[in-house]
């Protein structure tokens, strides 16, 4: 038996075994009884919380009048002072149909309200914070912990609060007392007041925070794994996010500072080029019409700039194939960027960043309502950026502006909309050759700040983006989502752009083209969604049922003149051209997609959930070629399916197992005329969720993801290619975030990758893919005082491990491992921020990335930066 079929049939039988017994689970509760009594596991139903005691003073769990799977929305919260203390107010106008339970854990009060979800007006989750309202009260926070409780935490100084529960028809209340009046009044049994009127308000302001992030490391939910609101513990595939507190911390400014948090994740270019593309659990993809890269749900296609843009307030990666939501896609997984939202009151924030090689960066972030009544929202983002570079004459400067206005019409339909323009001015740098870099020269070492190409060089690109998101809920449980997305793409290169070609026997004359390009490029992309919660006897349904519309066009001019030679070692620039340009290439090309796609969340049992999905594409692409006046159609279709299983033998944990496709169109035909097929991707992946605490998850991932069709040299003949390629992918990825203690948080992986050749025409089967380290550890912890006379002081560090990688599918040459360290200081205080930020804190001199053995990018050098931030 050959390894793969071995292999295959492992997987089968994990996946039928570990269905089977949990189907089993799900439909003989006396046996489910039985297995969980045998492995020492408890169900979640008896596990026991700590018995309430008189201090806190809230109702227990009663009797509920809301249907099955029913989730009340509460659409804002507020704090109102008193003679006492606070009274936080959950606005909703059905709060008897709420259910609330509570427990304690040291000095922490939490209320569990079963039934609910916090929403804005526009329909997005939010989070309140209050820090040191009253005397003797640390914080109060709400927030949604996973699709249909929200909780609430009084966090106690010295002692566990005295908390008390009003029904209003406003909502619900809870009123928190100071330390200074609960010592003053006898302790009361738990009671429940109908139409309670808040007591009279104090003169002075209580502090608060309330804003639509999540504060912390950890993120409990995400849409990108669903296309709706779902636990992280809930879904049957990997899902790393990338939270705002991260990307402050590290001071984020590139893609590939961000990804390197996000284990499985590598850079496949450097920092220094214009566009960023990632290689995903051992797979790339650049394609411009691919779905590489999401921005809230929809594809952020054109490329990805190198540089963040100010209006990023998450990352998300989902992991492994996602077809089934999104169409053509990477099968490794998928980068969705979140943006930021509308407040519902004024946010006002300004930082500046100024660091090594000229790095100079200015930002504003501003929110709040246009209009008395809240309904009218507004955030403006916007940035302007200039850096160098370690590499001689490599600039950039950029600026950014995002506008987004949210209109709430009526109690259940939103409005918003958003735009964005980026406008990028660069000198771009691919990289030296391996000889005199990673391999010896007899020439000596080329130094790492040596620029290869013309500096005259100028590439300049233009982003712009416009669309609207419409939401309106039929009834509490159906609801209906239509979003648009209009993408404008412009690049020019100028004065040439330099490709290395060869490096001559000499081991210093470095050949190369150069390259002048107009690319246009426009997307259009439309979504709606239809989603539905309802019941089928004891069983639960969250049903998903979308279509897609898209069209990509593009229009590429390209230039090429071969270059003047140079000399690696002691280069001279500006010369001039060694022949003269030649129009190479004006084609036009126009791609249409059609995608619907539905998808179940049936919950069997409360610990027993299974996701199915499959979508069907259809697509079709149109190529002129306006040199040759010749004219080419493809079309093609896809279904890619996608099944999924979690079971929770107790509350905090969660087993999975899942298998989904996906696919990518792969243009072009072979010798005998008949059009490529798309590659498809193939995932199987098992694994465990647990939430260690209200504040700490880890997550441990195994798959097996196979990409076939992948196009390889045709051995009858040479010039054309066949879809006989195969690629595989296995791997473990470890992931754990969130917070430890208070003020002190994590975010750490670790990603074992075996990705390698499995059949092909060309390189020799086994052969490791390039790019790949085959062992990756990501560490970042920071630590924030909380309280004395150094409270708001916190510290960071980083450690960034990558092991080696092939520079190219021959495995001719291997950039070594390294391990990079990264610090922070900062001091929070109020409204005021101030930070350093240390980047390769020890100088190590490594390669970051690479396209070829003419193209090894070095890593950057120690670098410092400085931010000053300020809210009002």
């Amino acid at each position: 038996m050959k390894l793969w079929q071995f292999s295959f049939g492992m997987r089968l039988w994990l996946i039928i075994s570990l269905s089977g017994f949990l189907g089993t689970v799900a439909t003989e509760p006396g046996l489910a009884s039985e297995k969980l009594k045998n492995t020492n596991i408890s169900q979640l139903g008896n596990i026991k919380f700590p018995a309430t005691s008189a201090q806190m003073l809230v109702q227990q769990p009663a009797p509920t009048n809301a249907t099955p799977g029913e989730v009340i929305t509460i659409t804002g919260v507020r704090a109102n002072p008193t003679d006492k203390g606070v009274e936080v107010v959950l606005e909703t106008a059905q709060g008897e149909k709420l259910q609330v339970t509570n427990r304690s854990t040291g000095n922490n009060f939490i209320a569990d309200i079963t039934g609910g979800q916090l929403r804005l007006p526009d329909g997005n989750a939010f989070t309140f914070k209050s820090e040191k309202p009253i005397e003797g009260i640390t914080e109060i926070t709400v927030a949604n912990i996973d699709a249909n409780t929200v909780r609430i935490t009084v966090v106690g100084e010295k002692a566990l609060p005295a908390v008390e529960l009003f029904d209003d028809n406003v909502g619900l209340i809870f009123a928190v007392a100071s330390t200074a009046t609960a010592a003053q009044e006898p302790e009361k049994p738990a009671t429940q007041k109908p139409e309670e009127q808040p007591a009279a308000q104090q003169d002075e302001p209580i502090e608060l925070v309330v804003t639509g992030e999540r504060d912390g490391y950890r993120v409990p939910n995400t849409s990108v794994g669903t296309r709706t609101d779902t636990p992280l513990r809930d879904i049957p595939q990997s899902i790393q996010v990338v939270p705002q507190e991260v990307l402050r911390d590290q001071n984020v400014t590139t893609y590939n500072e961000a990804l390197r948090n996000v284990p499985g994740v590598a850079p496949f270019n450097s920092s220094t080029t214009q566009i960023s593309n990632f290689i995903i659990r051992g797979f790339l993809s650049f394609d411009f019409a691919s779905n590489l890269v999401l921005r809230n749900g929809l594809r952020e296609a054109g490329g990805l700039n190198a540089e963040t843009t100010p209006d990023i307030e998450r990352i998300e990666v989902l992991l492994g194939p996602a077809s089934v939501l999104y169409g053509a896609v990477n099968p490794g997984g998928t980068i969705n960027l979140v943006t930021k939202q509308p407040l519902r009151d004024p946010f006002y924030a300004v930082d500046a960043t100024i660091g090594s090689y000229d790095f100079y960066r200015g930002a504003i972030d501003l929110s709040g309502p246009l209009n008395d009544s809240r309904t009218v929202l507004y955030r403006l983002n916007a940035s302007y950026l200039v850096r160098g570079s370690f590499i001689d004459f490599v600039e950039r400067d950029q600026f950014t502006i995002a506008p987004v206005v949210s209109v709430a019409i009526g109690e259940r339909t939103s409005f918003t909309l958003e735009g964005e323009y980026t406008q990028t001015n660069e000198t771009n740098f691919t990289g030296l050759p391996a000889v005199g870099t990673v391999l010896p020269n007899p020439n000596g070492r080329i130094p790492r700040n040596r620029f290869v190409g013309n500096p005259d060089f100028v590439l300049t690109s233009k982003r712009s983006r416009v669309g609207y998101r419409l939401q309106h809920e039929f009834s509490d449980n159906w609801s209906l989502q239509n979003a648009f997305q209009a993408r404008f793409f412009d690049r020019i290169w100028e004065n040439g752009w330099r490709i290395n070609t060869s490096l001559d026997p000499d081991n210093r004359t470095l050949n190369g083209e150069l390259y002048d390009e107009e690319n246009d490029v426009t997307i259009y992309d439309l979504n709606t969604n239809l989603t539905g919660r309802f019941s089928t006897g004891s069983i639960e349904h969250q049903l998903v049922f979308g279509v897609d519309l898209g069209r990509y066009e593009q229009d590429l001019r390209l230039f090429t003149a071969p270059a003047v030679p140079l000399d690696v070692f002691n280069p001279v620039y500006g010369q001039p051209f060694a022949g003269p340009y030649r129009n190479d290439g004006n084609t036009s090309t126009v791609t249409d997609t059609l995608g619907i796609y539905i998808q179940d969340q049936v919950t069997l049992a409360p610990n027993l959930k299974l996701l199915l999905g499959g979508r069907f594409d259809l697509f079709e692409q149109i190529t002129q070629d306006l040199l040759t006046d010749t004219r080419t159609s493809q079309s093609g279709n896809a279904f890619s399916p996608r099944v999924g299983i979690v079971y929770q033998p107790i509350e905090p944990i969660s087993l999975y197992a899942s298998y989904s496709r996906s696919f990518n169109p792969v243009t072009g035909t072979a010798f005998d005329g008949s059009p490529f097929q798309p590659e498809r991707g193939t995932q199987y992946e098992v694994g465990i969720k647990a939430d260690l605490n209200d504040q700490l998850s880890t997550t441990l991932a195994f798959y097996d993801l196979t990409r076939t069709n992948v196009l390889t040299t045709d051995p009858d003949n040479p010039n054309f290619s066949i879809q006989t390629g195969e690629q595989r992918s296995q791997g473990i990825e470890l992931r754990v975030q969130g917070e430890i203690l208070p003020g002190w948080n994590i975010l750490a992986g670790y990603a074992y990758t075996d990705a390698r050749i499995t059949q092909d025409n060309t390189f020799p089967v086994g052969n490791r893919l390039n790019g790949v380290p085959e062992n990756a550890f990501n560490l970042w912890t920071s630590y924030e005082i909380q309280q004395g006379t150094l409270q708001g002081l916190g510290f960071g560090l980083g450690l960034f491990y990558v092991g080696g990688r092939q520079v190219d599918l021959d495995n001719s040459v291997e950039l070594p491992s390294y391990l990079r360290t990264d610090a922070a200081i900062f001091y929070r205080r109020d409204q005021f921020r101030a930070a350093l930020n240390f980047r390769n804190l020890f100088n190590v001199d490594y390669f970051e990335s690479t396209f070829s053995p003419l193209t090894i990018s070095y890593g950057e050098p120690f670098a410092v930066q400085g931010t000053i931030s300020w809210q009002f």
